[in-house]
């Protein structure tokens, strides 16, 4: 269970592999139409003016036009942005960082389990509200069913959070050992280690009461034996002779959980969550008398790793001064730096009102600046005696591949400047 479950956001924060329910929203009982009637009016209506590179896309065999992801109406909150890189996946491509480490995880499988995995990285990420949320067991009021946090194509159709919208569906099919890599969407913070699209891979393993009742465990602790022993060939695989140690930990859809962290660089890095599957998925997918493990882990985070790649963007570059850096089956070439281009900072200050949320105000830089976004920070906030509170973020502008000039950002920060008034109702100071 990749994201979710256990991935999620295994990109440089924590590395729970279940969504971020760190976030701050209020909870709903009432599904979707809860959030959308909180959610400001610019949510249910604001979309990029950026150009659609292609308006028809083939996505897991399935044709795809724009008008299917990006609808004007009112349960519709994926931007143009988010459109142009659906189709994209680097993970398949075996030149570029994320495609050589994918193809270094599949052939520890192949060498150490004979084949015997399945492998999937060209599922369609269009998915159901059933199949990202209620299969893999995310509870009714999860924070990561809001809108906010979401790309809702309409009230059961999203674009998948997680490799794990298809697990219950590859079980239910009689898969009992896969993998499953793809591209996964989340409207999230603007930093060197966020961004709203990146890759997650996730791991399942069933066994039935012939593979462990002759090793004096249960199922269970069989399981979990297992899949510790198979985790840490991995880390060996990709990290080399590492330190390795495990933190027992806690997830929605797992029992018992863990975390595994090695010592790299001179300092504890979290590699994956993973854990014992909960009964009732398998239960769901017809396997009543099953155990599985299962794993996910998030590639750009071990990417950024294993080939010193600084800032996320770089990942989506086609400059050739980044792309020509790599070469298939080469896993761990350090990435060169061609150039530290100058950043730009502009400030923001507003009074901000009940429904604001920095996710919101993210996507509406993004939407307008695009991956000359690199940051937004907060950098200031206070209330005054009438009990408003204002927030002052600093918006970094910086292209991985040239200089900016100065009326371009200037452009740009006036155009965040009257999106962020218009469309989300709040006061510039």
């Amino acid at each position: 269970m990749a994201a979710l479950t256990f991935a999620h956001h295994m990109l440089l924060s924590k590395p729970s592999f279940f969504l971020h329910s760190t976030k701050t929203i209020a909870k709903t009982t009432n599904g979707l139409n809860a959030f959308i009637s909180a959610s400001p009016p610019f949510l249910r209506r604001h979309k990029s003016t950026q150009t659609i590179a292609s308006s028809l896309l083939e996505l897991g065999g399935v044709q795809i036009s724009k008008q299917d992801v990006v609808k004007d109406e009112p349960t519709n909150n994926v931007p143009d942005l988010i459109f142009t890189k659906l189709g994209l996946q680097l993970h398949r491509r075996d030149n570029h960082p994320l495609g050589i480490l994918k193809n270094a995880i599949y052939e520890y499988f192949d060498s150490n389990y004979n084949n015997q995995f399945n492998k999937f990285d060209d599922l369609c990420p269009i998915v159901t509200t059933k199949e990202n949320f209620d299969e893999v067991l995310v509870p009714a009021d999860h924070v990561s069913r809001s809108y906010n946090d979401t790309y809702y194509i309409d009230a059961g159709t999203v674009l998948r959070c997680h490799t794990s919208a298809h697990q219950a569906d590859l079980l239910r099919k009689g898969y009992t050992n896969f993998l499953v890599t793809g591209d996964v969407y989340r409207r999230d913070s603007i930093d060197s280690t966020h961004y709203p699209v990146f890759h997650q891979m996730e791991g399942v393993r069933v066994f039935s009461p012939n593979d462990w009742n002759d090793s004096g465990m249960d199922g269970t602790l069989y399981a979990a034996n297992d899949l510790k022993a198979c985790l840490e060939g991995l880390a060996r695989h990709l990290f080399g002779a590492v330190e390795m140690r495990w933190v027992d930990s806690y997830f929605p859809f797992t029992n018992p959980s863990f975390e595994l962290e090695i010592y790299f660089q001179e300092k504890w890095l979290e590699v994956l969550g993973c854990g014992v599957m909960e009964q009732e998925i398998l239960k769901r997918g017809g396997n009543t008398d099953n155990v599985a493990w299962a794993f996910g882990l998030g590639l750009e985070r071990l990417a950024m790793v294993l080939f010193d790649i600084p800032d996320i963007r770089l990942f989506w570059s086609t400059d050739k001064r980044f792309t020509s850096q790599f070469t298939k089956g080469q896993l761990g070439i350090k990435f060169k730096p061609f150039s530290k281009y100058p950043p730009c900072y502009k400030d923001m200050s507003f009074w901000i009102n009940d429904s604001f949320t920095e996710n919101n105000l993210c996507e509406i830089v993004r939407g307008v600046a695009g991956d000359l976004a690199e940051e937004v920070q907060l950098i200031d906030n206070f209330t005054n005696k009438k009990g408003m509170t204002s927030h002052c973020y600093r918006i970094t502008y910086r292209s991985m591949e040239r200089s900016l000039t100065d009326e371009e950002i200037n452009e740009l920060q006036w155009n965040v400047r009257d999106q962020v008034q218009g469309q989300m109702d709040v006061e510039l100071r």
